[in-house]
């Protein structure tokens, strides 16, 4: 049965990094699932996991055509997660997708840098430039067309960040708005725990990757936290685990399949 809070437009989830829109493992998890019980209809960006934002950009900008030609629609809403923010706003500002855009939802995507990648960068440039040697040669061996780590990285600094959001600018007629999450431990998710540990010494609270000043882009919709200590992580995100975070209800998130449920049906209030 279908709920009435579909969204007008066509939902298009774009990735982050790393990973790839695949059938087998759904980035989203249950996600989309619950989204089209909701009425809406999903699509995805089908970018590259580990490739530039130029690269990844145009190949978001070609969806967004073929998504309002298959549909019939006017416009699309995207919903975007992590570095996949950065390449949908590449399509919109810079390859002129914005007619075709209602709105950018981006959930921790780092719009204004990472000050801990601005420490990693002062490694040594070589030998950041042989580890991102070796990790293109694994993404190109998962698909990747044209991997390009250290491009990606590099844009993630808050000097390569204040450029891109200057050659990028936001188009008054999108509606954009941003997400942040943290977790409330390193513990709260093995998985990243390191990282955790890493970007609090720089920057404070984190989900993992990235600090909450990190991803405040167009309106703002706060701080998310868990329902219970855990917090909630970068893979937390995107239903990693493909559960519930906890069963405890009340303030926080407790299962993230509700929170898309909740954006998605604001969106639809908007009448998008």
């Amino acid at each position: 049965m279908l709920m009435n809070n579909a969204t007008k437009y066509p939902v298009l989830l774009v990735h982050g990094m790393t990973f790839r829109d695949r059938p087998y493992f759904n980035y989203w998890g249950r996600v989309p699932e619950a989204l089209e019980r909701m009425g809406c209809q999903i699509f995805y960006g089908h970018q590259d996991g580990c490739a530039s934002v130029e690269e990844n950009g145009a190949v978001i900008a070609e969806r967004i055509r073929e998504i309002i030609e298959q549909t019939g629609a006017e416009k699309v809403n995207i919903i975007a997660h992590s570095k996949g923010g950065l390449d949908s706003r590449y399509a919109i500002s810079t390859l002129g997708e914005a007619e075709r855009v209602a709105s950018l939802t981006t959930v921790c995507t780092p719009h204004n840098g990472s000050e801990t990648m601005d420490a990693i960068m002062k490694l040594p440039r070589w030998t950041l430039k042989t580890i991102c040697f070796f990790a293109d040669l694994w993404f190109r061996f998962l698909g990747d067309s044209s991997p390009n780590c250290f491009s990606c990285i590099s844009l993630f600094t808050t000097n390569e960040a204040e450029r891109f959001n200057r050659e990028n600018p936001d188009d008054e007629s999108i509606y954009y708005q941003s997400y942040a999450f943290v977790m409330s431990r390193a513990s709260s998710d093995m998985l990243m725990w390191f990282s955790n540990l890493v970007v609090g010494h720089f920057e404070g609270e984190n989900d993992g990757l990235l600090a909450p000043r990190a991803v405040k882009w167009g309106t703002f919709r706060g701080v998310f936290r868990g329902a219970r200590k855990r917090g909630v992580s970068h893979l937390d995100e995107i239903d990693f685990r493909r559960r519930p975070l906890t069963k405890k209800t009340g303030d926080g998130v407790s299962d993230i399949v509700k929170f898309y449920e909740n954006v998605v049906g604001e969106l639809a209030d908007k009448g998008f």
